[in-house]
């Protein structure tokens, strides 16, 4: 199973919509074939190891799958993979863990079960849902799971008073980071940073097979034509707002004109929030991005958004990089308060601390954030 969970790491950037799964064959303590979800619409992990066992020239009666999520019992855009190996003569399988996809969610193992397989599940669970959590989440709650991402000084400044802020942690952190962005179904970013940085939100410094979408909040339109998130179209761009079809209409159009040839550029319109007039309604947008099969969302805005973001309950988890400098007085990661009395803090758990280059990444997270996401 440790090597079915290494197998699904190395899918991280691949599989988006679909979760990432490793799977290995074994029979008398052989391994007999090996493999990992492909890109949407090719082959899941289980496809792959039974075509590496054939290629091998191994018949697979009687032997045990070893799989990080359950296989699944539906016709999507491949077949079922319980069929396919009850029909190969497995005769055990082992899973990490049972898939919180309505349309599987036990009816894999019962399918293999009804075949005459033994079947497990629980090994390594924790471990097959760090490797999933957006898949997780949009299943179980229909929302992404949500990343705030910054980068800070030591006491906790993001950018100088007068805005600047590139770069105040080094190469390596800079690098790291993009392999969180690649991991994502989607980068997000409020109006404020694309006027203030002019952001690609693209994934540069580490190798990607594909793009992670690209969306804005911006309420009116306000993008500027010249901005480069119009300029690259490599990546989806999507615009949140909150005007009128006829408004949004007249300004898209504007944009598309000024947009590179080729680019996906869609517009959302949601409604705004009750409490804050003119604000995007930050749960509908989730909502709305789970329906658009959006995994794992991966944030990277200002202060004001952050703490919008951090208020309406639907961070999951902060990836902090700081750098060990002290710059004063400069925006924070997150605009909240001021408050009264510490408790009324936004409570955190240490998820894990390492070293970068010369700067630390934290990665800390809402108490029981992922387990509070077991299928019931």
């Amino acid at each position: 199973m440790r090597r079915a969970l290494e197998l699904a790491r190395e899918a991280m950037y691949r599989t988006s919509p679909n979760p990432r799964v490793g799977c290995v064959l074994v029979r008398d303590g052989v391994v007999l074939g090996e493999g990992s979800t492909q890109a949407a619409g090719l082959d899941h992990a289980e496809v792959q190891a039974v075509r590496q066992a054939a290629a091998r020239g191994h018949d697979l009666r009687g032997a045990t799958a070893y799989v990080t999520l359950e296989p699944c019992a539906h016709h999507g855009r491949t077949p079922p993979c319980a069929d396919l190996l009850a029909q190969q003569g497995v005769t055990r399988v082992v899973a990490a863990m049972v898939d919180p996809n309505p349309l599987v969610a036990g009816r894999g193992l019962e399918r293999l079960r009804s075949a005459g397989a033994r079947v497990e599940s629980g090994l390594f669970e924790a471990d097959a849902r760090e490797i999933n959590p957006g898949f997780v989440s949009r299943m179980v709650r229909g929302t992404p799971w949500v990343r705030l991402k910054a980068a800070a000084s030591l006491d906790g400044r993001t950018a100088l008073p007068n805005g600047v802020s590139q770069w105040i942690t080094g190469a390596e952190a800079r690098a790291d980071g993009h392999h969180w962005r690649a991991r994502a179904c989607a980068v997000l970013t409020g109006i404020g940073t694309v006027r203030a940085d002019d952001p690609l939100l693209t994934v540069r410094h580490v190798p990607t097979p594909r793009q992670p979408i690209r969306i804005v909040i911006d309420s009116r339109l306000d993008l500027p034509p010249a901005a480069k998130l119009l300029r690259d179209a490599t990546a989806p761009l999507w615009l949140v707002h909150a005007l009128p079809p006829d408004q949004a209409a007249g300004r898209m159009t504007a944009l598309r004109t000024a947009a590179a040839p080729g680019l996906d550029l869609q517009d959302i319109a949601l409604p705004t929030a009750a409490d804050k007039p003119g604000k995007t309604d930050l749960q509908a947008l989730m909502r709305e991005l789970g329906r658009r099969a959006i995994n794992e969302l991966h944030c990277e805005a200002g202060e004001k958004l952050n703490a919008s973001l951090l208020r309406a309950g639907v961070i999951d988890e902060l990836l902090l990089y700081v750098a060990p400098t002290l710059l004063g007085a400069g925006a924070g990661v997150a605009a909240i308060g001021p408050f009264e009395e510490l408790a009324q803090g936004i409570g955190l758990q240490w998820q894990s601390l390492d070293r970068v280059g010369t700067d630390l990444r934290i990665l800390a997270r809402p108490p029981g954030r992922l387990a509070s996401l077991l299928p019931h």
